[in-house]
């Protein structure tokens, strides 16, 4: 790839970013979760999340790292105005920031359900079968693990989705072989060996690897 080639991909993609813009609440949950250390997905794979849950008329949502909020409101957006969206994180101080970014987006308390603690503690005491959507931005060495959680949990017709599937072009690097980078990996080939799996890896933000259930 030339320079100009590059160069047409850095200005697509900023445009693509900025096609979706952000409002003040997914703003100030962003500038909160960068104080804290969290990375929030990006306001593309947030338009993303919302047109999948819209799409798939979402009533229930389980996300696996809460971005202190930002993937959240984006979920909840684009879900049923009954819907209800479980978020599991680790981290009480980021689940307290996406409460605080829920009520700034006007989200009733009665519409998510919090959960402090290892997703893979808590994963296994949610309901087979009962929802519709599950996003997945936290350990990325347990990416492998995390879908294997999400196909117990899906309806069938529900979806997948991983943020950060490119990892900032360390992926697409086959010399790159840290343990998070490897393992994004290997849930990708997961995916794409799955019968069960359609695959969609979208180049939004820093890459958003999702997969339709069909049973």
């Amino acid at each position: 790839m030339d320079a100009v080639q590059r160069q047409g991909l850095d200005r697509n993609g900023a445009f693509v970013e900025a096609f979706v813009p952000e409002d003040e609440p997914l703003r100030t949950a962003r500038r909160r979760g960068e104080e804290v250390g969290a990375m929030p997905i990006g306001p593309a794979g947030g338009a993303t999340l919302r047109f999948l849950a819209a799409m798939l008329d979402a009533r229930t949502i389980v996300e696996i790292g809460s971005g202190c909020g930002v993937s959240g409101i984006w979920l909840l957006r684009g879900m049923r105005k009954d819907g209800v969206l479980t978020s599991v994180d680790v981290e009480l101080e980021h689940q307290r920031l996406a409460k605080q970014a829920y009520a700034d987006a006007g989200f009733s308390s009665s519409r998510t359900r919090m959960i402090v603690g290892h997703a893979l503690d808590v994963l296994p005491r949610l309901t087979d079968g009962a929802y519709d959507l599950v996003f997945c931005d936290a350990l990325k060495r347990e990416y492998p693990d995390y879908l294997t959680a999400a196909l117990r949990l899906l309806r069938p017709g529900g979806v997948v989705a991983f943020d950060n599937a490119l990892w900032h072009d360390r992926v697409a690097n086959l010399s790159q072989r840290d343990p998070d980078t490897v393992a994004i990996r290997e849930v990708g080939r997961l995916i794409k060996d799955d019968d069960r799996l359609v695959p969609l890896l979208l180049p939004v933000g820093d890459g958003l690897l999702c997969a339709l259930k069909t049973d």
